[in-house]
């Protein structure tokens, strides 16, 4: 008899199918999946967009949702709807003289018909997959120049493709208007770069691009399929908006903008269109229930806020708008419709908001909240785009507790609890060795009670990371616990983590995305290393480095940048060059020695470093201790 493989994935279990058989989706189908293909223009010839002959995005890796089947139980019916929905493709118009690309990226781009070229809206994540849609738009709308940008708010996936519609010298020369929300860069960077190593790891898990796709895989990120594995660059805007009721003239275009901070995102933006009776809502209105906090990691978002923001824009706009669209999913089309989806997106927000805090002012812990708000009332259970597709009520209102009250629950014995190996080992023992706790686990599993099988052997996996019937009966359990997740970033969270439990983790790099080197200022370059400096490693108590970066904003900035080490903590100054070692280069090398020191003298041989006075070895010692991000101890199946 063969080997059984392992590393394989299993089918639903009795409970799940039960589990998935149950759920009622009662919604207007019609609606919905009309809106979604309304105005199809063109479909990108092949759908496979590549990078250097590999696959940055490819329709095909989801075709198994592009047919009449019900959903298999393996799949939550809801996001089994969900997908089919976000599977639909192409080019589509979506008022006068505005298309939108849809489904080549998680994002969608919008191009509008301006005096002299395109405005764009949104140039996705990938650079490869913008300039795609742009040649699409290109072929069958016509050829024009770019003349403008507008970036909606401050995520990846609305920025990131930027330099695959545009090119820095471009905007350098104002030939191209960059717009964007105040904050925009600040928080760009904060997200993608000073958290960027651990982010991008748990956007895996959130994304589930490496999970193989199908109905026992990755299936949706409920805001689009999944995330390209394309090139994310970076350029600054040249106007921020700073006010609501700033009207703009963009090439002929009339937009009046509406500032968000701190909704969806921190930095973010809606706008109305007054001569197209237009409106788009960014991010802040999707056809999914949102995160207040992302399981990637971000900052907790304000919902009492978010909420507000849409009533503000229904009271300046929604009498005048006759098409909504977004920075996901497919428009609204009509007046009364247009005004049904924002008040139902408006109270979803608020809703869980004010019940949080109800429960909270009780005396309720987070896990106790979450388990009392388990379901949605009524008067939203008909509406798909309030469901938990990407959000869910269960971790928006801890989210909301933790954005009020912080990460303590108010019960001392929670105050210092021990770390996660300390804490295994002694539940462990306490529970009668690894035999003891195999047993509890095998009759959780075998009653169905996936949540208590992932509960207690966590408390082995931390004990022993390389005991393999632990580590194979809790990815049996999380991968069941995916199969029944209505929400798409809990069923990749649980399909990667039975994948890595199964097959050892997967490395994936040592910093964040690289590109974004090019639009940071120099105190955000020196902020990235402090995020990186361990003491430990920095054989000097306190050392200078002045960098001269050659290619920063001229006269928006110095070109000279002070880091110092004292107290086993970076600081920054402008304008100084009174250091140790003082080095001249651009941003994209101090990048690169950043995340590989053992560039350094390749990089002084080749002239792109400069050592200008000083001392090399200083530079050396801090390069020598900031970290990389790559772990030592990657845990094999």
């Amino acid at each position: 008899m063969a080997d059984t493989d392992h590393t394989a994935p299993k089918p639903a279990s009795t409970f799940t199918r039960e589990r998935n058989s149950a759920a009622v989706i009662d919604f207007d189908d019609g609606v919905d999946f009309a809106a979604a293909a309304h105005g199809l223009i063109a479909q990108h010839p092949t759908g496979r967009i590549e990078k250097n002959g590999w696959p940055v995005w490819d329709t095909a890796n989801h075709d198994f949702l592009r047919t009449d089947d019900a959903a298999p139980n393996t799949v939550h019916p809801g996001l089994w709807r969900q997908g089919k929905l976000n599977a639909i493709h192409g080019l589509f118009q979506v008022a006068e003289g505005v298309w939108q690309a849809r489904g080549y990226d998680i994002s969608n781009i919008t191009f509008i018909e301006a005096d002299s070229g395109w405005l764009i809206i949104d140039p996705l994540t990938a650079e490869e997959c913008a300039a795609a849609c742009l040649a699409l738009a290109n072929e069958h709308l016509g050829q024009r120049p770019v003349s403008a940008v507008i970036y909606t708010h401050s995520h990846l996936d609305h920025f990131g493709g930027m330099l695959g519609v545009t090119t820095r010298e471009a905007v350098q020369n104002g030939d191209v208007r960059v717009i964007a929300p105040e904050g925009f860069m600040h928080e760009a960077v904060g997200e993608n770069v000073l958290a960027g190593p651990i982010m991008g790891r748990r956007s895996m898990y959130q994304f589930g691009p490496l999970l193989p796709f199908g109905a026992m895989g990755q299936v949706d990120a409920g805001l689009g399929k999944t995330v390209p594995l394309g090139t994310s660059g970076l350029i600054a805007p040249t106007e921020l908006i700073t006010e609501t009721g700033t009207e703009l003239d963009v090439d002929g275009v009339r937009i009046v903008f509406q500032n968000t901070p701190d909704a969806e995102a921190p930095s973010e933006m809606n706008f109305f269109f007054p001569d197209k009776r237009l409106l788009c809502m960014a991010e802040n209105c999707t056809h999914t229930l949102h995160n207040l906090y992302p399981i990637r990691g971000a900052q907790v978002r304000d919902s009492l806020a978010w909420s507000k923001y849409i009533h503000e824009a229904m009271r300046m706009w929604g009498p005048h708008t006759d098409t909504m669209f977004a920075s996901h999913h497919w428009p609204r089309f009509g007046a009364n419709d247009v005004e049904g989806f924002l008040k139902l997106q408006r109270d979803v927000y608020r809703w869980m908001h004010d019940q949080t805090l109800r429960l909270a002012n009780h005396g309720l812990t987070p896990d106790e909240i979450a388990a009392e708000l388990t379901d949605l009332p009524h008067c939203f259970s008909t509406q798909s785009h309030v469901q938990g597709y990407y959000g869910t009520v269960s971790h928006n209102v801890r989210s909301v507790y933790s954005r009020y009250l912080g990460w303590y629950d108010g019960n001392p014995a929670n105050l210092q609890p021990h770390p996660p190996v300390d804490a295994g080992i002694r539940y462990v023992e306490m529970m009668g060795g690894p035999d003891g706790v195999m047993r509890g686990a095998k009759t959780a599993f075998d009653e169905g009670d996936y949540r208590w099988t992932v509960e207690v052997l966590k408390h082995l996996i931390f004990a022993d990371p390389k005991h393999r019937e632990a580590r194979s009966l809790s990815a049996d359990a999380m991968e069941q616990l995916g199969y029944q997740a209505e929400s798409s970033t809990w069923r990749n969270a649980y399909l990667m983590g039975a994948f890595e439990l199964r097959n050892g983790t997967i490395q994936l790099g040592r910093g964040g995305p690289p590109g974004l080197s090019r639009g940071m200022t120099g105190e955000q370059i020196i902020d990235m290393m402090g995020s990186r400096l361990d003491p430990a490693k920095c054989s000097l108590d306190s050392l200078s480095v002045a960098f001269t970066i050659t290619d920063l904003n001229g006269d928006a900035e110095s070109l000279t940048h002070r880091l110092t080490v004292e107290n086993a903590t970076i600081h920054h100054d402008a304008n100084s060059t009174d250091a140790d070692v003082a080095v001249t280069l651009d941003r994209a090398v101090v990048v690169d020695v950043i995340t590989y020191p053992e560039h350094l003298n390749d990089r002084i041989d080749d002239g792109t470093i400069t050592i200008d006075a000083g001392d090399k070895a200083v530079l050396e010692t801090l390069l020598g201790a900031l970290d990389t991000f790559i772990s030592p101890n990657l845990i094999e199946p």
